[in-house]
């Protein structure tokens, strides 16, 4: 069975960093491509950032692009998101999700959340003005 459990939420000062964490066990996790979410009070999930199985440079939206970075360690079975210079916008719960499927990050239909089969529950990170 297949799990994923987001860490490393938190309260930020705007400008601040906060690394965030997703760790998923079940099948082959270096095998499959991995994504992560966010969504604001108020809107809908939307996607932020997706890596290749192998842990290459990682594919954005504009909305996180030069600040945030993704990055992978398959031996710990571990995504993350490092993110920078946040601000109050950054503001969401923010959710791993796991393709199992397809090479998802190479596709155009990457930001969308049907295409991921597995998710996590989630780690709020606020960003305080």
């Amino acid at each position: 069975q297949v799990q994923v459990q987001e860490t490393g939420g938190g309260l930020v000062q705007a400008g601040g960093s906060l690394r965030l964490s997703c760790t998923s066990s079940g099948l082959i996790f270096s095998d499959d491509h991995m994504a992560w979410f966010r969504q604001a009070p108020g809107k809908e999930r939307e996607a932020i950032s997706c890596q290749n199985s192998a842990g290459g440079s990682g594919t954005y939206a504009d909305s996180v692009k030069g600040r945030f970075i993704i990055s992978r360690d398959n031996a710990r079975n571990t995504l993350y998101l490092q993110m920078n210079n946040l601000k109050p916008d950054d503001t969401a719960v923010y959710y791993c999700a796991r393709n199992t499927r397809s090479a998802i990050c190479y596709r155009d239909s990457w930001f969308r959340e049907s295409t991921y089969n597995y998710w996590g529950q989630g780690t709020q990170v606020t960003v305080s003005s």
